[in-house]
């Protein structure tokens, strides 16, 4: 994509407010950024809510919490200002009624009076006739005064814009030339019966007036393009440099879909993580998830996989991203996820990890600094905070409401005529007369009895772990047992023996 434009390079993403940030999203906010941040120019968050059937409550402040997380912030836009507000087109009607009125008394534009029902029974007739729908230009349109004396009856009306009789080509900076046939367009509406503006409209007003140079976005707004050139033409309007970005897959070849996870759902399965505030409710790092989604689809010409902000900001460019459709490796990320993990600083991994905690509501809250550092430290190697979290949860549940894992019961404490009861049951003492309760200490004591018995650490630890946190699944079991302390530890290993003589 060219960078030679009269002034400052202008992105924008204009996200409409359905929800939380999808992750092919997440990629076009990313791109968009490093492009402005490449060549010093402006990167404009603008919130596309004209269409108000769509419109999901709280899910503007979703999509911002969703930005900072991943720490792409704006010049201009919702929270910050800027000199081309409005950032909210439901604030911007006017101005839309400026120009849709424009068109009207050039005859680019007309009232459109047909009522619902006869755009169904259209729809119908073609589809009788194995057809698909276009609307036919009625001749002669009618005159303002007609669809205004309209619109004062009550009727539904709206404005469509006269798509011009030629093939009409824009040049793609990813795709080449995209040429939308003539007897392909047909008049799209700009203005709906409610008063608001369609997207086509709206986005192409707002491109002009908010000065956007270069426009990035999915493949999916493809078949849009020529129809803005045609209304920037009409209206007198540049036309932005164009960029459409491969659409993102799943492995298997699927579309990474939000109704994958209803179907999960319903199917009793895990949902995958499709948007943003997934990732973040899994446990990832915002640094391994823009490192990961900045490879998909575009290629810093070498072997170098690994790369902060400053660094994709540093080699990132539009030439480098490539035409075919990007496929989304999970495990990948996860090896990414895992890395990066190690690549942090603990005071930013910290922060991380207590971002985690409060979004995904976990029993962790109430923990202290100190407790988040050394949990982070005896987990070190995890692949996700949801990894951590499972490790130490038994850390958050009260001694007496430990649930026991049955199959681990079975397989590690009463197998063999209750081999890792008669372990804890040797243990218990040693543990009692220990003096100091530090890792070294306790795996002394370990140890020994591994010595004492001739038998594997696996035959003492694992009887331990499942008598203190009822699973099979801990950190390393001193500091497992360190991390609960004497009191807490001692209790649980008393109740789990308690509960064999039980019937």
């Amino acid at each position: 994509m060219t960078t030679t434009v009269d002034g400052p390079i202008r992105v924008r993403f204009a996200p409409s407010p359905t929800g939380y940030l999808h992750i092919g999203s997440a990629r076009t906010v990313l791109f968009n950024w490093l492009l402005a941040r490449k060549h010093g120019g402006k990167f404009i968050l603008r919130i596309e809510d004209t269409d108000q059937t769509r419109h999901v409550e709280d899910s503007v402040k979703m999509i911002l919490d969703d930005l900072h997380w991943l720490g792409l912030n704006w010049d201009e836009g919702p929270e910050v200002g800027g000199d081309y507000g409005p950032y909210f087109q439901s604030h911007r009607l006017e101005i839309y009624d400026r120009y849709s009125q424009q068109l009207l008394e050039s005859g680019d534009a007309y009232y459109s009076l047909e009522s619902p029902e006869q755009l169904a029974a259209m729809r119908e007739a073609a589809k009788a006739k194995n057809q698909s729908f276009k609307y036919v230009r009625p001749n002669p349109t009618p005159t303002i005064q007609e669809g205004k004396a309209v619109r004062v009856a009550g009727r539904p009306v709206v404005v469509r814009f006269k798509m011009p009789a030629k093939d009409i080509t824009v040049v793609d900076d990813i795709l080449g030339p995209v040429t939308l046939p003539a007897d392909q367009a047909e008049d799209l509406v700009i203005h709906k019966s409610d008063g608001y503006p369609t997207y086509h409209f709206a986005c192409v007003v707002d491109d002009e007036l908010m000065k956007i140079t270069h426009v990035l976005r999915g493949q999916e707004h493809l078949i849009n393009t020529p129809k803005h050139a045609a209304l920037q033409q009409a209206l007198g309007f540049a036309t932005p440099r164009y960029a459409h970005l491969s659409v993102i897959f799943n492995m298997d070849g699927s579309k990474m879909s939000k109704r994958d996870k209803e179907k999960a759902i319903k199917e009793g399965r895990q949902p995958p993580e499709i948007d943003v505030h997934d990732f973040r409710l899994a446990g990832y790092l915002p640094e391994a998830l823009v490192n990961y989604i900045a490879l998909l689809g575009w290629s810093p010409g070498d072997d170098r996989e690994f790369f902060d902000l400053d660094e994709l900001t540093g080699v990132f460019s539009i030439d480098r991203v490539g035409k075919t459709n990007a496929r989304f490796d999970r495990e990948k990320l996860l090896s990414f996820n895992t890395t990066w993990a190690t690549r942090l600083s603990a005071d930013r991994l910290l922060e991380a990890f207590k971002d985690y905690i409060q979004v995904s509501e976990s029993p962790m809250r109430g923990a202290s600094e100190d407790l988040l550092r050394e949990i982070l430290r005896v987990c070190a190697g995890f692949r996700t905070f949801r990894q951590v979290e499972e490790k130490v949860r038994f850390l958050f549940v009260a001694d007496d409401a430990i649930a026991y894992d049955p199959k681990a019961v079975q397989k590690v404490l009463a197998k063999n005529g209750g081999e890792g009861y008669a372990v804890l049951t040797g243990l218990l003492p040693a543990l009692r007369e220990l003096c100091e309760w530090s890792a070294p200490s306790v795996e002394k004591i370990i140890q020994s009895a591994c010595e004492s018995k001739s038998i594997p650490l696996g035959q003492v630890a694992q009887p331990l772990r499942v008598a203190v946190t009822g699973t099979t699944i801990s950190p390393s079991i001193h500091d497992t047992l360190v991390l609960l302390g004497r009191i807490r530890a001692l209790a649980r290993i008393e109740q789990c023996l308690k509960k064999q003589k039980s019937p």
